[in-house]
């Protein structure tokens, strides 16, 4: 009991901090005298928001009191990656958050591919996804180990529109479950370390060389694997797809939107790809505008933040609300602004207050339906 109660006194610690922060951002708002119809950086926390693409494992206290005080309702999402604790593990933290958390904690589920060769695989997988359906899950994900992992007995990759998960894929369609997709990676897993665009893919392919294609010739290409995915979705026009990390295509929004016009169907999410926009807005900024303003309806904010029980120190916790603040700053102002990833400066979109709305919080909310039914408290 002594550790509950000093647990929830460290949530009302932090809650109260933030507010404070938030009435002196809001008034510092309002005597620079914000324009009308749209947001400014003091408004950060006066806004209700959704991240839609976290990982939280364990119970994540001190996230969800800074994610309360930021305004912020999250969606976790399970995934089959052996960073990850077990599928099981994950789910059971995700029912136990949303528990805990109501009106503030959705899930997504996954499903394992142990046995994928097995011929009682596919009904495994989808008696798999109901039961966590009926625990509150609001989407499933497909990771990234199918098309980069998971090989066939002749060595061979499985690839997205294998005809042993046309069962599974299916199912989500005729139930409106809604996939995510997280197929290949950004194109930087293909280059070079001295072509990547950004230092943080960089730093993720350094330290993730099993994932890193470039060193990997023979695995498929970026292409092949996308192509699969696209002939997935081709073939079930009715699923409702989430392109999770601009749906891999981040190096040019140009390649986004021609996705999300040949898929009417699909959203994307910008979930560890935000970095991309900002060095595409150092030489193009209108460009960038301009698409977000276009897909304004189809355009899901995410941090792709990972949290678990090792990383509660204050430090981590002041990252998240940094992180989360400057992702604010670079959609809804025109300051100059500079990133850790690229030498180039650049400014922020300044986005109108609808698209804003839209991508920070109505579109999660169309795409997964009563995920967050109790709305938080102003």
């Amino acid at each position: 009991m002594k550790a509950a109660s000093a647990a929830a006194a460290c949530v009302l610690a932090l809650i109260a901090s933030a507010a404070m922060a938030a009435g002196t951002d809001a008034q510092a708002a309002a005597a620079a005298g914000a324009a009308p119809g749209y947001y400014t950086l003091g408004d950060f926390q006066r806004v209700d928001k959704i991240d839609a693409h976290v990982h939280l494992h364990g119970r994540a206290e001190r996230f969800m009191a800074q994610a309360i005080a930021d305004r912020f309702r999250v969606l976790t999402i399970d995934a089959d990656s052996p960073d990850f604790p077990p599928i099981a593990e994950q789910q059971q933290a995700a029912v136990s958050l949303r528990q805990r958390y109501p009106g503030w904690v959705a899930f997504a589920a996954t499903f394992p591919v142990d046995g994928f060769q097995s011929p009682g695989w596919s009904d495994a997988a989808v008696r798999h996804i109901d039961e966590a359906v009926a625990q509150g899950g609001v989407g499933v994900k497909i990771w990234k180990n199918i098309g980069m992992v998971l090989r066939n007995p002749d060595g061979s990759y499985v690839m997205p529109d294998d005809p042993r998960l046309e069962p599974v894929i299916a199912h989500l369609e005729r139930k409106h479950i809604v996939l995510l997709g997280h197929q290949a990676e950004p194109l930087n897993c293909w280059l070079a370390p001295e072509k990547m665009t950004v230092r943080s893919d960089r730093d993720y392919f350094r330290e993730h060389p099993q994932y890193y294609m470039y060193r990997h010739p023979d695995m498929p290409t970026h292409d092949a694997i996308l192509a699969a995915r696209d002939r997935m979705l081709r073939a079930h026009p009715q699923l409702r797809f989430d392109g999770v990390h601009l749906a891999s295509l981040e190096w040019d929004v140009d390649r986004v939107g021609d996705f999300l016009d040949h898929f009417p169907n699909a959203v994307v999410d910008l979930a560890a790809r935000l970095v991309h926009l900002e060095y595409q807005a150092a030489s193009d900024p209108d460009k960038v505008r301009r698409f977000l303003i276009r897909y304004q309806d189809r355009i899901l904010y995410g941090s792709d933040t990972g949290y678990g029980p090792g990383e509660s120190a204050p430090a981590e916790i002041a990252a998240l609300h940094a992180d989360w603040l400057k992702d604010w700053g670079f959609l809804v102002t025109g300051e100059r602004m500079h990133s850790a990833d690229f030498g180039a400066e650049f400014r922020g979109l300044r986005l109108p207050r609808t698209v804003v709305d839209k991508i920070y919080r109505g579109n999660a909310e169309a795409l997964f339906t009563n995920a967050w039914n109790i709305k938080p408290a102003r």
